[in-house]
């Protein structure tokens, strides 16, 4: 589990691809510190796992469902990802549930400049948008941000300096791709309501499931 708080931005250093292999490999500095085998780190907000580190950089196999709900397949050598460790037991909760597992993408549609923040608008599809709620969390490209704005088509953030400087969000522009995790809590409440979408949610429900 994840907190969508970044500890630093990575390099991407290689993409290995082929019949039978897809490896990632990423230069960092900070979280190869306590670094081990089979360790997950989500990499701009994707879950994955360690299979080798050195020194300077650490290696990931991705597999091919990875990269069709993710941007992790259109990174190059040089790119800037963010990165975070998984979360320690004993740490602080700054962000919000983060699992590492993407609902899919989204387009940057508009960065525009408030003052000290900067307003970043961000098309998605309906399947994605109907899990977000305006004051409600989002991770965007691992980053664990609160949705300030929502339409049928969209949805805003507003980024203070301090995410701006420590993350790749603000260095992307109209047009690129980034990854998307929702609440986790909104999709376990759908399917535990789904059964009983055709009478609604009544007081006889939320007694019968011990809510009243």
């Amino acid at each position: 589990m994840f907190t969508g708080i970044i500890e630093e931005m990575g390099k991407i250093k290689q993409f290995q691809t082929g019949a039978d292999i897809c490896i990632l490999t990423i230069t960092a500095e900070k979280i190869l510190s306590d670094l081990h085998i089979g360790d997950s780190i989500a990499v701009n907000g994707t879950c994955l796992t360690v299979c080798r580190f050195d020194q300077h950089a650490f290696s990931a196999d991705v597999m091919p469902e990875t990269l069709r709900r993710t941007n992790l397949g259109k990174l190059r050598p040089g790119d800037a990802v963010n990165l975070e460790r998984a979360m320690a037991a004993g740490g602080r909760f700054g962000g919000h549930i983060v699992s590492g597992h993407i609902d899919g993408t989204g387009k940057i549609k508009l960065l525009k400049k408030e003052n000290n923040a900067v307003w970043v608008q961000i098309d998605a599809k309906p399947e994605i948008l109907k899990y977000i709620v305006e004051k409600g969390s989002i991770a965007i490209d691992g980053i664990s941000l609160t949705v300030a704005k929502i339409s049928d088509l969209d949805f805003s953030v507003s980024i203070i300096p301090h995410t701006g400087e420590e993350t790749t969000l603000l260095h992307k522009k109209p047009g690129d791709i980034v990854n998307l995790e929702c609440d986790v809590i909104a999709k376990y409440v759908e399917k535990l309501c789904a059964p009983h979408k055709s009478d609604g949610i009544s007081k006889n429900f939320l007694a019968e499931h011990g809510f009243l």
